[in-house]
């Protein structure tokens, strides 16, 4: 039989999101970390910065686009060299096929764009040589500011955290608990990490629907190495703003965990942070994680099997003894 309790809360102002939900589209913030918000009131290329997209787009859409950069840069060029006339690039016979004497002009004009320049076709003329001599100064910029990218990419400090898909409510201590894992995934060593976890329900008050911010206490919310997998534990004890919550109570509440990652990385020698979420429909209540490490055959290594980071399975929970629908609040 449920008890009445009244149980402080102490939500924080300070979470860098607005407190009342009808403004509110979908989850706070996506899977990868970035918030799930759109800016609108100024041109667009004053909204983006060409150089912080270039640097956290995914690897193939970052070398198709600069694929189909390189592409049109040469189009362009061509069509004017074409447009011009081919009979003013020496070696290029004006009388082959429309198609052909465009091809020749295209590749002149990649040949110019990279500096390369065979030698097989030149400009003979004022205006030909004047485009050439642009087009090659296009280049050089171009390929400096790839180089940079491409640096930027390569040497940007990064965690390569791998979490899990869902985050559960699991058995803990004879009673329940929030917990999700979390692994690196590459050959890097993180030290000193350090997990922070944000609670997002939803409540109304006076007829208004509200957003109130918890801070939620880990079991460990920092550990000195991160070799294997770290689940990470929040307790739905009496100190939890979660306590006596069940699965229509997170459902009501559209619980969504806003999660933040620091750690030092001694390959870069320098601090590393990566941040996630897990919306109400990626919280699964009544499992447990499975085990994804275990000995190697020949007992000289420990396996983590990153695929397994998600692995769990049903298992029973101990029935809150509190409901929320029985419960008076009181907001801190």
């Amino acid at each position: 039989m449920a008890t009445h309790r009244r149980i402080k809360l102490n939500n924080i102002d300070n979470s860098g999101f607005g407190p009342n939900s009808n403004v509110e589209g979908g989850r706070l913030t996506n899977k990868d970390g970035s918030t799930n918000l759109r800016k609108t009131g100024r041109p667009f290329w004053e909204r983006i910065s060409l150089y912080h997209t270039m640097l956290r787009m995914p690897r193939n859409k970052f070398w198709l686009f600069i694929i189909l950069c390189y592409t049109v840069v040469n189009l362009f060029f061509a069509t004017i060299y074409f447009l011009i006339g081919v009979d003013k690039l020496a070696g290029i016979n004006p009388d082959t096929p429309l198609f052909e004497r465009f091809l020749n002009a295209f590749f002149f004009s990649s040949q110019t764009l990279t500096t390369v320049g065979y030698g097989h076709v030149a400009p003979n003329s004022i205006t030909t040589s004047f485009v050439a001599s642009i087009e090659a100064f296009v280049g050089i910029l171009a390929f400096a500011m790839v180089t940079g990218l491409l640096y930027g990419r390569f040497t940007r400090p990064r965690a390569y955290l791998l979490f899990s898909h869902n985050a559960l409510v699991a058995p803990y201590k004879g009673g329940r608990a929030l917990m999700f894992r979390m692994a690196t995934f590459k050959n890097n060593h993180l030290t000193d990490a350090e997990a922070m976890v944000t609670a997002a329900v939803h409540v109304t008050e006076n007829g208004k629907q509200l957003t109130h911010f918890y801070p939620l206490g880990l079991e460990f919310s920092k550990v000195n190495s991160l070799a294997l997998s770290w689940t990470v534990v929040h307790p739905l004890d009496e100190q939890s703003p979660l306590f006596g919550y069940s699965r229509e109570d997170f459902l009501e509440a559209r619980l969504e965990l806003i999660v933040a990652v620091k750690a030092f990385d001694d390959h870069f020698s320098n601090t590393v942070q990566q941040r996630t979420s897990y919306h109400i429909s990626e919280l699964v209540y009544g499992a447990r994680f499975l085990p994804m490490f275990h000995r190697a055959e020949d007992g000289t290594h420990t396996v983590l099997e990153l695929d397994k980071i998600n692995a769990h399975e049903p298992a029973k929970l101990a029935e809150p003894e509190i409901s929320v629908a029985d419960t008076t609040v009181a907001l801190g």
